[in-house]
């Protein structure tokens, strides 16, 4: 009897939960009509579909009870909406709107907020969704997967790097943090391993000189990184990983209301690698080993008005050091075991103020101190540098003319031990700049623009601009710009390679300020299909030519780097191509491609620039499965050839490099609330430019040339233990040199 009970019990139950379940259809539409291939799932269930060829979908079999529906598909605003279901069927529909980052604002190419699509001049934006996609302790490294954009490691031994944009040399580029250029010489060899990602809203690109609004240094272009607006912030956040290769990095924000009137946005970074590996037996670590840590601060603050004040603050110091395996800070400074060792200890304040007046006048400043404590073998290099900036920024606008008129001034003051620098360099630079954008028709804008400075150094430096934009129709722009740049040159703060190895250093005159001349074409075309398929291309051509150019002369003499003015003229042209996509079910991919030819001419002899590749690609493909809430990511680059500093005839290393490529792959698991679960692999091909070669670093068994013969004119002699007439040099370096590595990582937001 109590077996037939069950089974009615089981029975009823059964028929019960039968009767409560129903299915939920629809259909999904975009401007255009149908839409195949969107996602629509119940949220924190693994219950969805993929709307079919006409834009339907059904989610069957779904138990009674309230839920959120969500349907999405990538370059789409999201939509959700709340339902209930019992025993009967529903009918959900879904209208989307395009939601794409052409709409975003940009400040860099102007100095004023504007609309991506409605800025004359080309800005390229890379947000907090495409640095996940390859996660990575600083924004050094998080560029390589940005199309023109390369990061160079110049040093094997203490991998310091500059970036390099359309393979100009990294003094060319101004990095910005918040628009204030405080990100400069000696910073830019050490400070940019210091910058984490996760302060960054968003990095803004400009790709050609802009030296009328920002002054010297961006010439080959410049890069702002806009830090996150603490209104925007959540209340807390961390994010950390390890690697295979025993790496840790640690982001912590917290957001915290301050009074009625007060914001404040409060970010740690700590960064952790201390396991010395050296894989390809040359008795060097083959990463520099880091121990770094940063603070950050950002205050917004609310004023009448909508007026604006927002302050912040960043402490860095790092301790890094490379150098042989059995190295230990009781040889710092010493010739028995060589090592190179830096400390460095930096602060930055940024600030910006709206003045209370009726017109719209901001007053933005920066400041920034560095110090850097470093040997380099036995060789110290103590260095002291603080910049102080200040603009005064008038926005005016008068019927058709959206003016623009500044008045900066720029404080330099550098000191080191080296015999370049006899007595402190202290220097003020006042500016003067101007900006007119008119609006000729609703499809043409003209800007113009101009800046003044004075260098008591150089004197006068003028550095005019045109930008031109066309919109025949919605889907297409056409910008052509055009304009100078000029570049003062602080060689020790910027130029490495200058300070470590066994080249002597010679300069072989007074060096005067670069001037550049450029111009640059750039088409935008925006394509949508029927069935939901968006495509975006970008594509740009440009022609830069540089006078009394400073290039570090590896050729002349092997033992020797030698600087001067060139004596005749330097180019880079060339043209690249990024194409945006939304495929079909799911898939988003990000392509570049980039050829360009770099190269300087001195009495009638062309030569190709040193470390620049002829052509180089970028690819980010991503496919999120709604399902099953992971996200696939696959990022890559490759570069072309590029000729390589070797010592000379006998050098057995090769002098161009292969075609090389680095290739990452991340899966991404966001189904529980406030967290994520992120693992990959870094280098899959598990490449490093030791494969092929003989060795990388040049008398790594002898590193302070003990056993090294020179004859009277300072050359090397071959001898039976050095067959190759070497000297100690680090230099030989184009790519980084850590192999395939596992990694983990977990993000939590609390909003």
């Amino acid at each position: 009897m109590k077996l037939i009970y069950i089974y009615l019990i089981a029975i009823i139950t059964t028929v019960s939960q039968a009767q409560n379940k129903a299915d939920i259809s629809g259909n999904i539409k975009n401007d255009e009509g149908n839409l195949m291939y969107a996602n629509v799932y119940l949220k924190n269930t693994t219950q969805g579909d993929i709307t079919d060829e006409n834009g339907n979908y059904t989610i069957k079999n779904v138990t009674e009870g309230d839920y959120i529906i969500v349907a999405s598909f990538t370059g789409y605003k999201t939509i959700e909406k709340k339902i209930s279901i019992n025993s009967k069927n529903l009918e959900i529909n879904f209208t989307f709107e395009q939601a794409e980052n052409l709409d975003e604002i940009v400040v860099t190419g102007t100095l004023k907020p504007v609309n991506r699509l409605e800025s004359p001049v080309p800005v390229e934006i890379y947000s907090q969704t495409f640095l996940k996609k390859n996660p990575t302790p600083n924004i050094f490294e998080a560029l390589q997967n940005v199309n023109g954009v390369r990061p160079q490691l110049n040093c094997n031994v203490c991998n310091t790097g500059d970036i390099h944009i359309n393979g100009l040399e990294g003094p060319y580029t101004l990095v910005l943090i918040d628009g204030m250029p405080i990100v400069s010489g000696l910073s830019t060899v050490y400070g940019l391993s210091g910058i984490p990602n996760s302060l960054i809203d968003q990095v803004e690109v400009v790709k050609g000189p802009a030296s009328s609004l920002y002054g010297s240094e961006a010439v080959g272009g410049l890069i702002n990184i806009i830090t996150k607006h603490p209104e925007n912030a959540p209340k807390f956040s961390a994010d950390g990983f390890i690697t295979g290769w025993g790496e840790a990095n640690l982001d912590l924000g917290y957001k915290a209301k301050i009074g009625q009137k007060a914001t404040l946005l409060l970010g740690t970074n700590y960064y952790n690698y201390s396991n010395p590996i050296d894989n390809n037996n040359d008795n060097f670590t083959d990463v520099t080993l880091q121990d770094r840590i940063s603070i950050f601060q950002k205050w917004d603050f609310k004023r009448n008005n909508n007026r604006k004040f927002s302050l912040a603050g960043r402490y860095f110091y790092e301790d890094r050091w490379g150098g042989e395996m059995q190295w230990n800070k009781n040889f710092r400074g010493g010739d028995v075991i060589y090592g190179e060792s830096i400390y460095t200890s930096r602060f930055e304040i940024i600030g910006n103020y709206q003045l209370p007046i009726k017109e719209k006048v901001n007053f933005q400043f920066s400041y920034s101190d560095h110090d850097q404590n470093s040997v380099y073998g036995n060789t110290p290099y103590i260095a002291q540098q603080r910049i102080g900036f200040g603009q005064l920024v008038w926005d005016k606008t008068l019927n058709k003319h959206d003016l623009l008129f500044g008045v900066a001034a720029r404080y330099n003051f550098y000191n080191d031990n080296t015999t370049a620098t006899i007595k402190a360099d202290e220097v003020v630079i006042p500016s003067l700049f101007a900006q007119d954008e008119i609006t000729l028709s609703a499809k043409q804008k003209l800007l113009l623009g101009a800046r003044y400075d004075y260098d008591k150094r150089h004197g006068s430096i003028f550095t005019p601009r045109i930008a031109y934009r066309y919109k025949p129709t919605n889907n297409d722009i056409i910008r052509l710009n055009a304009g100078t740049g000029f570049r003062v040159v602080n060689l020790f703060t910027e130029e490495h390679a200058a300070l470590t190895g066994a080249r002597d250093v010679v300069i072989e005159e007074t060096l005067k300020p670069e001037k550049s001349y450029n111009i640059n074409i750039n088409y935008l075309k925006k394509l949508y299909t029927k069935n939901g398929m968006m495509f975006t291309f970008d594509a740009s051509i440009w022609y830069t030519h540089f006078t009394n150019a400073i290039l570090p002369d590896y050729d002349t003499n092997p033992n020797k780097i030698i600087y001067s003015n060139l004596d005749g003229y330097a180019t880079s042209k060339g043209a690249s191509l990024n194409i945006d996509t939304v495929f079909g079910n799911g898939i988003k991919a990000l392509l570049g491609v980039t050829y360009q030819d770099v190269s300087q001419t001195e009495n009638d002899i062309t030569i190709n620039q040193i470390l620049t590749e002829k052509f180089s690609g970028t690819w980010a493909i991503s496919y999120k499965n709604y399902k099953t809430n992971l996200t696939l990511d696959y990022t890559g680059n490759i570069y072309g050839p590029m000729r390589l500093p070797t010592l000379g005839e006998l050098d057995p290393r090769s002098d161009k490099s292969p075609t090389w490529s680095i290739q990452n792959i991340q899966l991404t698991y966001d189904g529980l609330k406030n967290f994520e679960f992120y693992g990959g692999i870094k280098n899959l091909l598990n490449w490093t430019p030791n494969k092929g070669e003989p060795f990388i670093i040049a008398r790594a068994n002898d590193p302070f040339d003990e056993q090294v013969s020179f004859n009277p004119d300072g050359n090397v002699i071959p001898t039976p233990n050095n067959p190759y007439a070497l000297t100690f040099d680090p230099s030989y370096v184009y790519a980084p040199n850590q192999g395939r590595r596992l990694f983990f990582g977990i993000r939590y937001n609390l909003n």
